[in-house]
């Protein structure tokens, strides 16, 4: 990692120490929930309700982040959200009862829902060293919670059962006093929210279609995250470690497995096949439900399909979605969340009422039924790079130069303009501006628009001071090189170009030149440049 992502002002510190906190609330009660049912004299089912207060005012909350954040401003945001934590996780840890757990947990969504929102964005407008180097810090902050959450449970809940609810409000309360010492007023969005955004945002089909097959795809994740710890039948720290193992292969492999057989398979083929093995997982969780071993085995093995899913289904939505990312984001997490807060409660009573194995084989049908929604639906689920910019050029551009931020492009745009010139032809220079998916919780942009414009603006005052015809376009897409090639080759289509240029001084450029050249129907022309 380099050296100068960690040398952030503190403020950016403060804000990542939250966010590993809130990152904690998704497992943390996980290895308390069988001790909370024998003290509270609570059934499974109940006990589960746990889940889904908080799941479905977390999905409801979303609706309502950007119509808030846009009015108040992100900081305000954020200590609003950090607030309803502290106050709700200390009541729950205060309760006498698990109806009053579950309500509490419910204000402890909406505290949640409201800061997790937020962060990423705080967190990329205060960090120094780039986009990309926030982004790191805050998938960092991702994982560190989502594997630590349930070890602390764990941990804690060996002392009482009340420990992380307090623990929680603690560690919270410091990450809300830290916020307001350190971080300065962020500016408000230049456009307001409405709370209807997200809803219109739905009646797109590809996004309806990607929402529901992640309501039903949450429906099997959280049967399995919040009902195994019952027939797991094992103490706190137990449960705890099992539980850090899934964490764990969450956080690693959608940070670092997803984009490598999401660009292997493709989008569709990626989850259709984690979907199946889910699914699969999940029977045989319901025909070795009487065993322990083969339960935490499978739960662990699971954690690595589900972060692939959860990273690959988010590029999915940002990629077919016809509105502003954050509004598609909140849409697609009110859907998804819908299957979290059902889940639950639902296999408790499904063990209650008819089998202990029942709650698997019900989610693994769900999980199925995603895959055949996916399946049914992928014609919608593709669409082509968003065209945000486009300088038109009076005749035909033949030549098409690919150019980022980097020290390549004036080079490469000037053996463009060498090969147009010998063809009495023009140019038509593309800039893609990228945005990356955070470990499935959201996309950031890795590039600003006004950046983007400027790189832009530069290469065409650069070939009009050569006198060669000029037009451009800036091309917006939403994953790695791969999705870079994807739209360099469908703008090259759309242009008709005759060939195209590209500079590689970066490592991400050279891989891009070296799949251009061997995917592109026409010649490509790579431009060399020392790092």
């Amino acid at each position: 990692m380099n050296t100068t992502i960690l040398k952030q002002p503190k403020a950016v510190w403060a804000v990542a120490f939250a966010c590993v906190i809130a990152f904690m609330g998704i497992g943390l009660v996980d290895p308390i929930l069988p001790a909370i049912a024998t003290q509270l004299h609570a059934s499974p089912s109940q006990v589960e309700l746990l889940f889904t207060s908080y799941f479905a005012f977390t999905g409801v909350s979303m609706l309502v982040t950007g119509f808030v954040s846009s009015r108040i401003g992100p900081r305000k945001t954020l200590l609003a959200g950090l607030t309803l934590v502290v106050v709700f996780s200390a009541l729950a840890g205060a309760s006498g009862s698990v109806g009053e757990i579950v309500g509490f947990r419910a204000g402890w969504g909406l505290g949640n829902a409201l800061f997790i929102a937020t962060a990423l964005a705080v967190i990329i407008g205060a960090a120094s060293g780039g986009v990309s180097g926030a982004i790191i810090l805050y998938e960092a902050a991702l994982g560190l919670g989502i594997a630590s959450g349930p070890l602390i449970g764990g941990l804690l809940g060996g002392i009482s059962w009340r420990g992380p609810f307090f623990g929680t409000a603690v560690l919270m309360a410091i990450g809300f006093v830290a916020i307001v010492l350190l971080l300065d007023d962020v500016p408000k969005p230049a456009r307001k929210v409405s709370l209807v955004d997200p809803l219109k945002a739905l009646k797109h089909r590809g996004l309806l279609i990607a929402g529901i097959v992640a309501l039903l795809y949450n429906f099997g994740f959280f049967t399995l995250l919040a009902y195994t710890p019952f027939p797991l039948k094992m103490g706190a720290h137990a449960l705890g470690l099992v539980f850090f193992g899934w964490g764990v292969m969450v956080a690693v492999t959608s940070v670092f497995v997803a984009p490598r057989v999401k660009r292997r398979l493709g989008v569709v083929p990626t989850l259709s096949a984690m979907y199946a093995a889910i699914a699969a997982i999940l029977v045989v969780m319901g025909f070795g439900e009487g065993s322990p071993a083969v339960l935490a085995v499978a739960v662990i093995v699971a954690g690595g399909f589900l972060g692939v899913i959860n990273t690959v289904l988010t590029e999915l939505v940002m990629k077919v979605s016809p509105v502003e990312r954050p509004i598609a984001s909140s849409a697609y997490s009110f859907l998804r969340f819908a299957g979290g807060a059902i889940a639950p409660f639902l296999a408790g009573k499904l063990a209650e009422w008819v089998a202990p194995d029942t709650p698997f084989f019900v989610g693994a049908a769900a999980v199925a039924a995603a895959l055949l929604v996916l399946l049914a639906g992928r014609r919608h689920l593709v669409e082509a790079p968003e065209v945000e910019e486009d300088v038109p050029v009076a005749v035909r551009a033949p030549v098409l130069v690919a150019v980022g931020a980097t020290p390549a492009a004036p080079l490469a745009t000037a053996r463009a303009a060498e090969l147009a010139a010998a063809r009495g032809a023009a140019v038509e220079v593309l800039h893609v501006r990228p945005s990356d998916v955070v470990a499935g919780e959201g996309v950031a942009d890795l590039e600003r628009p006004a950046e983007a414009h400027s790189v832009l603006e530069a290469r065409l005052t650069q070939l009009r001071q050569a006198g060669v015809p000029a037009g451009g376009r800036i091309v917006h897409t939403v994953g790695d090189h791969d999705d870079i090639v994807r739209a360099v080759l469908e703008q090259a289509g759309a242009v008709g170009a005759e060939l195209v240029v590209v500079g590689a001084s970066t490592h991400r450029g050279h891989r891009v030149g070296a799949e251009l050249t061997e995917r592109a129907d026409r010649p490509v022309v790579v431009v060399p440049v020392a790092a």
